[in-house]
């Protein structure tokens, strides 16, 4: 007669693992559902300091470290923020991103203070102007966040033409460089 065996594995959402941090037994299981992510206890190690156990494709989502790692033929796409109006303030979403500026009209965007949007001193933002009207780059608050650039006004830099492009970089706290095709 056959023995029918059910093993149940302990399982609950990372935010819940994350927040109990048990000691899991040596060789038992722990499953967090919303991520389908995996880790294995050693009966002395609390959940947050255990690695995650599986094979296959990895997913950084933090400031992960990656030790005698090969990355092999990573692909890495440029996410787009399509911005149509005169005016913009850049969010948190557009670091790492490209902004196109598509108006037929002269167009205005502000880098934010730190003390409103505060970006990870690092930030890049790309922008690039496809439409007719000129792209103008400044501060949101003169007084508080500096730009530092080139061009006839390096405090708040001009694209020079239809499909010229620029790269904001937060230099520190309320210091940003804009490099790139600058009148």
């Amino acid at each position: 007669m056959a023995v029918v065996t059910q093993i149940q594995v302990r399982r609950g959402t990372a935010a819940q693992w994350t927040s109990a941090n048990p000691t899991l037994a040596a060789g038992e299981w722990g499953y967090e559902s919303d991520t389908g992510k995996v880790k294995i206890g050693n009966g002395s190690t609390a959940w947050n300091s255990l690695a995650y156990t599986g094979a296959g494709d990895v997913t950084l989502t933090g400031n992960e470290t990656l030790t005698n790692k090969t990355l092999t033929a990573p692909v890495i796409n440029l996410a787009l923020n399509a911005q149509t109006g005169t005016t913009y303030t850049f969010a948190l979403t557009d670091n790492g991103k490209l902004v196109t500026a598509s108006n037929a009209a002269a167009q205005t965007y502000s880098i934010p203070t730190n003390a409103t949007t505060a970006f990870p001193t690092g930030t890049q933002i790309n922008i690039i102007q496809i439409g007719a009207g000129q792209v103008t780059i400044q501060a949101a608050s003169s007084g508080t966040t500096t730009i530092s650039s080139t061009g006839a006004s390096a405090i708040a830099p001009k694209l020079r033409a239809q499909y010229s492009a620029a790269t904001l970089i937060k230099a520190s706290t309320d210091l940003w460089y804009v490099t790139g095709d600058i009148a």
